[in-house]
């Protein structure tokens, strides 16, 4: 992939192939029967664009789910949100919705890609903790330290959604919340101590 993400006819372009996928979802109500050929017909857009764009169809995939997810985050928090103690909860609460929503709209056949899909949103909060907490470490720690802390985090709030998602009749979605965030503020606690509310 030898484009620049940040162009704007770059841009445009990946939301005409996001838009087309998003029409062919809706039309076909599932993501496995949909195809490289059918987005860019769809888009009005050649293949040899979509692949200048994304090396295959699992590749596409991952950035829909980021750039959906990407909404459902700035729906909830604003983009320049603070690290704090209420931030953190809505965004533990967001993995949960977002996890809790796609599992409901998934069909049998689309299984095959619920991989990808977590592995886009699990890599899309790492990022978004690593940011909040580089920006708060007003202790000097280390760049190993936070990114540690960062992906221990991540994984423990995305991989405690995903069982929930997979049986949300064992606990609420609350309770599971503020189990999570309890645990997980013991641990930022060092990066929320300095900052004044």
């Amino acid at each position: 992939m030898s484009v620049n993400p940040e162009d704007p006819r770059v841009i445009r372009t990946r939301q005409q192939f996001v838009q087309a996928f998003n029409d062919l979802v809706r039309e076909k109500k599932n993501f496995y029967s949909i195809s490289v050929h059918d987005i860019t017909t769809q888009a009005a857009v050649n293949r040899t664009t979509f692949y200048a764009h994304f090396q295959d169809k699992y590749d596409f995939l991952e950035y829909w789910k980021t750039e959906k997810f990407q909404i459902f985050v700035n729906d909830r928090l604003p983009e320049d949100a603070s690290f704090n103690a209420d931030n953190l909860r809505i965004l533990i609460q967001t993995i949960f919705d977002f996890l809790l929503q796609a599992r409901q709209h998934s069909t049998p056949g689309d299984k095959q890609f619920e991989s990808i899909f977590e592995n886009a949103i699990h890599k899309k909060l790492h990022r978004f903790l690593l940011t909040w907490l580089h920006e708060a470490n007003t202790q000097g720690f280390s760049h190993d330290t936070v990114e540690a802390k960062a992906l221990v985090v991540s994984w423990g709030v995305f991989g405690s959604a995903l069982q929930w998602s997979r049986n949300t009749q064992s606990r609420s979605e609350e309770w599971m919340v503020k189990e999570i965030i309890e645990v997980v503020l013991v641990d930022l606690a060092p990066f929320l101590e300095q900052k004044s509310w």
